[in-house]
């Protein structure tokens, strides 16, 4: 059974975990929790726990397709206080910084992260992966093609699934050399694929569990649902609950979404399954 050390609190898997998404940004695909108020986000914390989520992910810069980059220090300015008040609030909690900045990855773990959630694996800052193995987190390794800004411009493959696998094993070796004891690996759906890649790498994500990480799947109300459907993401709900099951069945173990209460009773519903 696999198990991760979040700066002496220990998770194990044996059942998928649920990461529930703050966005501390007001550019958010999705939405943007940023304008609702500190005290606010703050109370979302604590009803994302209540509803299941063993992990919050906090990130201060949007990363959907198009989106516009800011500085280190303005995100800083963004995620620190609501970092340290959700710590303070609900101590229990593990909690993860999305950044591709090692700066914002330190002052985040200082203020009670930790976890470090890169969606870049090192690329956007060439101190993140030596930043994250001082500081002795956990870390989330993903695949993007591209930068958010170029990723969506035509990404092509000769078979994605190859591709990744040779990035992982690569940044995986990176990682254990600079003394990062604890990798999370993350496909990336959504960054840098089509559709029809994103679909073929779900398919295929049990592949992955060859390099004997934990997986995880970011699928929640992603351009996958709501294209494929002819929807919005405000109303891609079902079709993510729908995702999470599959990817929960071609094994992953973490799955990083909006709506906890509904990813929690797919996880639960999969869980009595699996064990029947």
């Amino acid at each position: 059974m696999c198990t991760i050390n979040c700066k002496g609190k220990l998770l194990t898997f044996d059942q998928p975990l649920v990461m529930g998404i703050i966005n501390a940004t007001p550019d958010s695909f999705y939405r943007g929790d940023l304008t609702t108020g500190l005290e606010a986000m703050v109370e979302l914390a604590g009803e994302m726990m209540v509803a299941g989520a063993t992990i919050l992910d906090i990130g201060g810069q949007s990363t959907r397709p198009g989106s516009n980059r800011i500085s280190a220090s303005a995100e800083i300015v963004r995620v620190i206080p609501l970092m340290d008040a959700i710590h303070s609030t609900y101590p229990e909690l593990v909690l993860s910084i999305d950044t591709y900045h090692s700066e914002v990855a330190l002052a985040a773990v200082k203020a009670g992260a930790s976890i470090v959630n890169d969606i870049s694996a090192g690329s956007m800052d060439p101190e993140m992966i030596d930043c994250v193995a001082s500081l002795k987190v956990p870390y989330i390794c993903m695949h993007m093609k591209g930068t958010p800004q170029s990723m969506q411009t035509n990404p092509t493959y000769e078979d994605p699934v190859k591709e990744l696998l040779d990035f992982f094993i690569d940044k995986i070796d990176q990682c254990e050399k600079a003394g990062i004891l604890d990798i999370i690996i993350d496909p990336g759906f959504g960054f840098g694929k089509t559709t029809d890649q994103n679909f073929s790498l779900l398919k295929q994500l049990s592949v992955f569990k060859m390099l004997d990480k934990p997986i995880l799947a970011g699928l929640s109300r992603k351009s996958m649902v709501y294209k494929t459907l002819g929807i919005d993401a405000a109303d891609s709900l079902n079709g993510s609950s729908v995702l999470n099951t599959i990817a929960l069945l071609q094994g992953a173990s973490i799955l990083r979404v909006h709506d906890v209460k509904e990813a929690k009773q797919v996880v639960s519903i999969f869980t009595a399954f699996d064990k029947a």
